[in-house]
């Protein structure tokens, strides 16, 4: 244990020629709402907007310092791992191959160049990120290079536990409840095995989203297994299946502190987040921030430090962001209704809405040999409440319909 908290904390220090420690802030917003001491670990602002760069500088530093000649680093990933290695490879001189799947967003390439120069090549493979993986392992046997995993590497872990170097430094000692979000792990292995080592005791707390669970089932197994990615929303985070080294470090984790975070619920952290503070976080980063409503009574009257994990939010999301939160909330929701074909049917419709009822969506197709039509509605209200009482009038008037809004098929196909 003494030998991984001096590795994190050489990490720690070597990290410095990149950038200085990541802001430890308290913030007041959440604070005053959950009547707790709330200080954010901001890793969404290092130079690639998450803590990714941390495990990705550590285990290239290490491997160059053993490896004699020219070493080619390789990695699969289309997201903040890929910036990551980027950055490290035009920081130490060294050339990279970067394999990411051909769906992968160009705002994302381009980010990873930028970051990576001349140094490093992206190569497109795949439709899906299996047969990315596959190609990046088969490109590192052909060409002898070293393969550099997100998260299931001592080195990468060693890394990510830097974050808790700092924020000990920066709290000057342990929080009572450290909240953070767990992917493949490599981030909460490191940051638990470090305050293991150094006797730091703290109760913490895992997040991860309902559409990829790989912790809540492996603490079930007994070890890692692969769970279906049911939602790819949080896509910094839906893992199919832990690590076997980030599982070991997690194994001892008692379930009852593992949370579940709907995808949808976390949209309205990220809106909440950057509406009332103008932080900027990506799905995965909001995860730690997510739970605190579920966690309140705990926290009341203690001192917490959530990480937010990363920043590498697309703001053309924002439109999917905004959908999904209100469809939470229940501001919003869709149906199809039944609307007889005869004059006035629609206006009767039209006359059921409330003054705060906004029709979002509106699609009529008229069959002349029906006497009835499909109508797929959208509407937006203010009020939660506002739909009960809208749907009684519908029922009231006669009008037969059906809501979808939790529909997944349906909602997936129609919206």
């Amino acid at each position: 244990m003494t030998e991984f908290a001096d590795a994190a904390r050489a990490a720690a220090q070597a990290l410095r020629e990149l950038f200085p420690p990541t802001p430890l802030q308290r913030n007041a917003f959440l604070s005053e709402r959950y009547g707790a001491e709330i200080w954010l670990k901001r890793e969404d602002l290092s130079p690639v907007r998450s803590y990714k760069i941390r495990g990705a500088f550590n285990a290239m530093r290490k491997r160059l310092s053993s490896e004699a000649g020219e070493v080619r680093f390789v990695c699969a990933s289309a997201g903040n791992h890929a910036q990551g290695m980027a950055f490290a490879c035009a920081h130490f001189g060294v050339k990279g191959t970067v394999f990411m799947p051909v769906t992968t967003p160009a705002q994302k390439i381009d980010k990873t160049r930028v970051f990576g120069g001349d140094n490093v090549e992206i190569r497109l493979v795949g439709d899906f990120f299996d047969q990315t993986l596959a190609a990046a392992r088969a490109y590192c046997t052909e060409a002898g290079a070293q393969f550099l995993p997100p998260f299931d590497d001592l080195h990468v872990i060693e890394g990510q536990a830097s974050v808790a170097v700092e924020m000990l430094q920066q709290l000057g000692g342990p929080p009572d409840i450290l909240v953070l979000p767990v992917g493949g792990g490599g981030l909460s292995a490191g940051m638990t095995r470090y305050l293991s080592a150094v006797r730091a005791h703290c109760e913490v707390v895992l997040v991860e989203p309902v559409g990829g669970p790989s912790l809540t089932a492996a603490l079930k197994a007994g070890a890692p297994v692969e769970v279906p990615i049911t939602d790819t929303f949080v896509d910094g985070a839906a893992v199919a299946r832990i690590g076997d080294l980030t599982f070991a470090a997690l194994k001892g984790t008692d379930p009852g502190q593992v949370f579940l975070a709907p995808e949808n619920r976390i949209c309205v952290t990220i809106q909440e987040m950057l509406n009332h503070e103008g932080i900027v976080l990506e799905p995965a980063g909001a995860l730690s921030l997510d739970v605190l409503p579920e966690i309140a009574d705990r926290i009341r009257g203690k001192r917490v430090v959530c990480v937010t994990s990363g920043g590498n939010f697309d703001f053309e999301r924002l439109p999917e962001v905004k959908e999904r939160a209100m469809r939470y909330q229940g501001l919003k929701k869709y149906f199809i209704l039944r609307l007889p074909q005869r004059p006035g049917a629609l206006r009767e419709f039209l006359e059921l809405l409330g003054p705060d009822d906004d029709i979002a969506r509106f699609e009529y197709l008229k069959k002349s040999a029906r006497n009835f039509g499909s109508v797929l509605i959208g509407i937006e209200t203010k009020d939660a409440a506002t739909f009960p009482r809208l749907f009684e009038r519908i029922a009231e008037r006669g009008f037969a319909f059906r809501d979808i809004t939790e529909d997944e098929l349906l909602a997936e196909f129609l919206i």
